[in-house]
């Protein structure tokens, strides 16, 4: 599984794909790539650290190991972004206000469980059908990877419509187009339903899923502030006061000297591992004292929410941190306006004219510059024959399409679209 995601496309072109900053050209910034081999070393540490305790305290089958623990969290660690389309969270959130308001008119005759899709776009679901669907393997559609990483990779396994209808589950896992591999995979994992969901609506999460999160939050509480030190926009000052109380008591005089004598940009490096060390060590106790709720699916709270207070004020304090100075920095906003142009422009150069096709049964090649005809092509040859006048088919197909691209790619390709409408509507003008 790890393999297979690791050569996967969708992968690869997570180099160039927004995590905090984008289109950032310092090279010690972290982009959606390098976050997810950061996270995925940290869950497969962690998810074997409580498979030892489980094997110790008799709670694993014969035939699991903890390595075998490991390496289900280290794949789904590594395909968690997979499904970020550009810009990131800027990206999803574009996608979610353009179909809400102007391209509504599409969706008006989809029924709910579908608009709702749409309206509240999730990379977490996009990630499920690209493991799914998204990637060709002897042709077949999907990566094929295993039930249990499958499982695992869903943080939340459940539908946009449900999501929609339970205002404490804002975020969701899979789309409707998915709900048939959904059932199946809690089929042979067991999954429990979630309360209130009709069938195959909703499942309580894997229980390595909470390991795979936990691993997340801990390197972007970390990372978030090491790479806005770089960047210049925190401190070390701003810093070291959220780790402090991490590092060991007898350690602290000696480390605190040894600090002085670095540069600024080299002191993240020095405590990185303390740190994440009492992250981890808190994580696994946190995981085996609550395993018995965890596996019941009675479990509502991520991790670490259930860690001890030193670790988990020191992370919500990081999170708190890099919102109010990074996430608000004016660079960043600034940047995330101009993702709002470039996605709604890609958006509308595909629906309307999808949306027409599936009207007329063509499209109107007359009123469409080449460029666009071409796109609109390949999101087509995606498509199944049997679904290719199927609104919601083509729909996502598009939706699949934007969100693949990268940061650059999704740029250019906006402004060759944007210049080919200002010349197809010159050559209006002058007929």
């Amino acid at each position: 599984d790890y393999d297979k995601i690791i050569f996967s496309a969708a992968f690869r072109r997570l180099a160039r794909k927004t995590q905090v900053h984008p289109l950032v050209s310092h090279d010690m910034v972290h982009n959606r790539l390098t976050h997810s081999l950061e996270v995925a070393c940290v869950g497969r540490t962690l998810a074997m650290r409580i498979g030892e305790q489980l094997q110790l305290a008799d709670k694993l089958p014969d035939n699991i190991t903890a390595a075998d623990l490991g390496a289900i969290v280290q794949t789904t660690c590594l395909a968690h972004d997979i499904g970020n389309p550009p810009f990131g969270h800027s990206g999803e959130e574009v996608i979610r206000q353009w179909f809400s308001t102007i391209g509504s008119q599409y969706l008006a005759d989809l029924p709910l469980p579908q608009r709702c899709d749409f309206t509240s776009f999730d990379g977490n679901a996009q990630g499920m059908r690209i493991l799914t669907m998204g990637e060709h393997e002897e042709g077949h559609n999907g990566m094929h990877p295993t039930y249990a990483s499958l499982a695992a990779f869903m943080k939340y396994p459940w539908t946009s419509s449900f999501a929609k209808n339970n205002r404490s589950a804002n975020k969701f896992g899979y789309f409707t187009s998915e709900a048939s591999y959904i059932q199946e995979i809690a089929s042979q994992t067991g999954l429990l339903s979630v309360m209130g969901a009709e069938a195959g609506q909703g499942f309580c999460r894997h229980p390595l899923s909470f390991v795979m999160e936990a691993a997340d939050d801990f390197c972007y509480a970390l990372i978030d502030l090491e790479d806005g030190l770089y960047m210049g926009i925190l401190d070390w000052q701003d810093i070291y006061p959220l780790i402090e109380p991490l590092l060991r008591e007898a350690d602290k005089s000696s480390m605190q000297k040894t600090l002085s004598g670095l540069s600024v940009n080299q002191r993240p490096l020095f405590v990185r591992g303390q740190v994440m060390e009492s992250y981890i060590s808190a994580a696994v106790i946190a995981f085996m004292d609550n395993e018995q709720q965890i596996l019941a699916g009675r479990n509502h709270q991520d991790l670490i929410s259930l860690c001890d207070d030193r670790v988990s004020l020191s992370i919500e304090k990081a999170k708190q941190l890099a919102r109010q100075r990074i996430f608000e920095h004016p660079k960043k906003l600034e940047v995330e306006i101009g993702a709002y142009d470039v996605i709604a422009t890609l958006l509308q150069q595909l629906v309307p004219a999808l949306y027409e096709y599936t009207q007329h049964g063509e499209f109107q090649r007359q009123s469409l510059g080449k460029l666009q005809l071409q796109l609109l092509d390949a999101v087509l040859a995606e498509v199944p024959i049997v679904h290719q006048h199927d609104l919601y088919s083509l729909l996502m197909s598009a939706v699949d399409y934007i969100s693949g691209m990268t940061d650059n790619y999704a740029i250019s390709l906006s402004q060759q679209l944007s210049a080919e409408s200002v010349s197809l509507a010159g050559l209006a003008v002058d007929v």
